[in-house]
C-alpha cells in the first residue's frame, strides 16, 4: 500500500472517522467523523493521476481489469494493527476518485450495541429469515457481525457468509466459518446462494439482496432449513415487506407473499443518530417479529397495516423506529432536535414525546433534554444459553431447535 494512503487511513481511526474520501479533481481529502464529513485542511492535494497510480498499488490485474470495464471497484484492504477498511473506487468528471470505510478488527457485542431483545431471540431460530436493514452507512454491517459472532461463539454449527467485500473476519471460534467474496472466491450472490445448500451449512449470511434472484435464493434458502441473514437498503419493517415482494413479476408476488409469510422471521431496521455528549453515534431500531398476525398480514396484502402491528406488539418485542428514537431521547442518549429530524413520522413522534413529557419520563421543552433522565431502562437480554458440543447433521445444535 502506498505510504500516503497508509498515513491517511492511519489518520482517519486515529479520529475516530468512519469514512475516508478523496476528491482528486480538487485535489481535497474529507473524514466522515461522528456522521459530519471534516475536510482535512492541513493536507496537501492528492492529484488524480498521483492518487490513481498510488491506488491501485493495491489491485491486482484483475481488478485494474475489472475497474477500468466497469468504472466501478468494490475492495477490501488491511492495515496491520490498525484496522480494516472497506473501499470503492469510482469516477468522477473523468478522475478517479475513492471512498473508504473503517471496520474495526474488534466485533461489538450485542450488548455493546444495545441490540433490541427480540434480536436474541431471532438468532436462536434454527431456521428461517432475518432481514436487517437500514440507509447507507447506518450500522447494519455491525450488527450482523455481532449476531453472526454470537452464533459463532455459542454454538457447534457452520456459518457461511457471501459479501462484497469481506469485512468483519469471523474466525472459528465453536462453530466453523467459511467467508466467501464477491468476484474473488464467486462471481454472483445468486451462484454462491445456489451451491451453499451443497455445502452443508447451518447459517447463512447474504452481504446484500441485490436483486431478484438473490432474494429469491435466500428466501429458498430458509425454506430449505437454514438460518439466513440478509440486508437490505429500506428505512422500515414495512418497506422492506414491499420491496422484497415487488422485485418480483406480479404474477409471482403472491407465491412470494406465502414463502416470505412461512419463513421470515423478523426485520431489524436501524438508524444512527448523534450522541447527546458528543462521543459518537448511537442506534435506534425498528423490530418487526413475525407473529402469526404478521404472517397473515403479509400472506393477505395488507402490508399497510403492520405500522399498527409493531406499534402494539410491545409483549411481542415489537417496537417502531420512532418508538425507539423516543426513548432514545428518554434516556438522554439524544439531544430532542437531532430526535425529530431523523423521526419517520414527526407526528406520531412528537405525540410520544408529548406523552413522556406529561408522564414525567423526559424533562419539558427548554430544558436540558440532552441530559440524564429519571427513567428506569430494562435490563439486557440474556445471553443463550451455552449449547453442547457437536450436533446431529441437518439438526443444528441451535437453542430452540425443538421447539418449532
Amino acid at each position: 500500500m502506498h505510504k500516503r494512503i497508509q498515513d491517511l487511513l492511519t489518520r482517519t481511526v486515529e479520529m475516530d472517522g468512519s469514512d475516508l474520501h478523496f476528491k482528486t479533481d480538487t485535489g481535497k481529502i474529507y473524514v466522515r467523523v461522528y456522521g459530519e464529513l471534516v475536510q482535512l485542511e492541513d493536507e496537501a492535494p492528492f492529484p488524480s493521476a498521483e492518487f490513481q497510480e498510488a491506488l491501485f498499488e493495491m489491485f491486482s490485474k484483475e481488478q485494474i481489469a475489472r475497474y477500468y470495464k466497469e468504472h466501478d471497484l468494490d475492495f477490501a484492504v488491511e492495515i496491520l494493527g490498525v484496522a480494516r477498511f472497506r473501499g470503492n473506487v469510482y469516477q468522477q468528471r473523468g478522475c478517479t476518485q475513492a471512498a473508504f470505510r473503517v471496520i474495526p478488527y474488534t466485533v461489538r457485542s450485542m450488548e455493546d450495541l444495545q441490540l433490541p431483545e427480540a434480536a436474541f431471540d431471532f438468532i436462536t431460530k434454527p431456521r428461517g429469515l432475518v432481514l436487517v436493514t437500514g440507509p447507507a452507512g447506518s450500522g447494519k454491517s455491525t450488527s450482523l457481525a455481532a449476531m453472526i459472532d454470537r452464533i459463532n461463539s455459542t454454538e457447534a454449527c457452520h456459518i457461511v457468509t457471501v459479501e462484497d467485500p469481506i469485512e468483519f473476519v469471523h474466525n472459528d471460534k465453536k462453530a466453523l466459518v467459511h467467508q466467501r467474496e464477491l468476484y474473488e472466491d464467486t462471481l454472483t450472490f445468486y451462484n454462491a446462494l445456489k451451491f451453499v445448500l451443497r455445502q452443508d451449512p447451518d447459517v447463512i449470511l447474504v452481504g446484500e439482496m441485490r436483486d431478484l434472484e438473490t432474494i429469491h435464493q435466500a428466501i429458498t434458502s430458509a425454506e430449505t432449513g437454514h438460518l439466513v441473514f440478509a440486508t437490505l437498503h429500506t428505512v422500515d419493517a414495512v418497506q422492506t415487506v414491499d420491496r422484497v415482494i415487488d422485485v418480483f413479476p406480479t404474477h409471482q408476488q403472491q407465491q412470494i407473499r406465502m414463502q416470505l409469510s412461512v419463513n421470515l422471521i423478523g426485520v431489524l431496521s436501524q438508524t444512527l443518530l448523534k450522541r447527546a455528549d458528543g462521543r459518537g453515534r448511537i442506534a435506534a431500531y425498528e423490530t418487526l417479529v413475525a407473529t402469526n398476525a404478521i404472517r397473515n398480514l403479509i400472506r393477505e396484502n395488507k402490508s399497510y397495516q403492520i405500522n399498527s402491528m409493531i406499534q402494539t406488539g410491545m409483549k411481542q418485542k415489537m417496537i417502531t423506529l420512532d418508538q425507539s428514537i423516543a426513548n432514545l431521547v428518554a434516556r438522554g442518549l439524544v439531544k430532542l432536535e437531532d430526535a425529530r429530524a431523523r423521526a419517520k413520522d414527526i407526528h406520531e413522534f412528537d405525540r410520544l414525546i408529548k406523552l413522556m413529557q406529561d408522564e414525567g419520563d423526559i424533562a419539558p421543552p427548554g430544558s436540558n433534554i440532552g441530559g440524564p433522565a429519571p427513567v428506569s431502562v430494562a435490563p439486557p437480554p440474556q445471553q443463550p444459553a451455552q449449547q453442547p458440543q457437536g450436533g446431529v447433521r441437518g439438526q443444528p445444535n441451535r437453542p430452540g431447535y425443538n421447539r418449532e
